[in-house]
């Protein structure tokens, strides 16, 4: 049996999705995984690493959408070569491969969300403060499911913020949102599921209620701290 490679080792306990892609942006930052290498498959990364090929699936394809990695049909799945006009900017991908400045992504997720929100309190039309509403009542819902409250709460979350970017018109700024929140994805995660699990569920559907009220009131006041207000980093120490 070939020996695999060094970067496919066990990861540790933090997010799962997150955990499979700093190994395989660690492989491409130390060399071991070159521009235009094939990458293993979905069943043997997910045996190699000890998790469920759903998790190696969901980092494929934040990778992908960065431009980190890129699929051809029949192919499998590999290590982009160069940098496209379709690759997000090479500054964002810097900070992908970069472990040492998630202080600088959690600032820079506030600004852009700060900046999303500003823009659909200026450009929203009442029609989608209505679809904005009707998803904060499945967020609602969510909550008082007796499974899956974590991922279906989650899930709707995620179409509240894509909502909220698609109410400021802006195409580009959309953009640099959806790159974000895909850098985003395990600590968002996280802090949904954490809060959830502790009882303090109120307390999250609480701040989306309040960045709906702005949109719906225009109120454009203290807008990046109502945004800093929903990563509950006092919450989760």
């Amino acid at each position: 049996m070939p020996q695999k490679p060094s970067y496919l080792k066990s990861l540790r306990k933090e997010s799962v999705v997150q955990s499979v892609i700093n190994v395989l942006t660690d492989a491409i930052r130390s060399k071991e995984l070159q521009p235009g290498d094939k990458i293993p498959p979905e069943p043997e990364l997910a045996e190699s690493l000890g998790v469920a090929r759903s998790s190696v699936r969901e980092a494929i394809k934040i990778l992908t959408y960065l431009g980190v990695l890129e699929s051809k049909r029949s192919e499998g799945t590999f290590v982009c070569d160069g940098y496209k006009e379709s690759m997000i900017d090479p500054m964002v991908y810097g900070i992908l491969l970069n472990q040492d400045s998630f202080e600088n992504l959690m600032e820079l997720r506030e600004m852009t969300e700060a900046g999303m929100m500003r823009l659909a309190i200026e450009h929203h039309e009442d029609r989608e403060l209505d679809e904005l509403e009707s998803i904060l009542g499945e967020m609602k819902k969510a909550l008082e499911l007796r499974e899956n409250r974590v991922d279906t709460f989650f899930e709707a979350d995620n179409r509240f913020h894509d909502k909220i970017a698609e109410m400021g018109k802006n195409p580009m700024a959309d953009k640099i949102n959806k790159v974000v929140r895909s850098l985003t994805h395990a600590v968002r995660y996280q802090t949904v599921s954490a809060m959830i699990l502790s009882g303090k569920s109120d307390k999250l559907l609480d701040t989306h209620v309040q960045l709906f009220n702005a949109i719906k009131e225009r109120d454009d006041t203290d807008l990046s701290e109502k945004v800093r207000s929903s990563y509950f980093e006092d919450e989760l120490g």
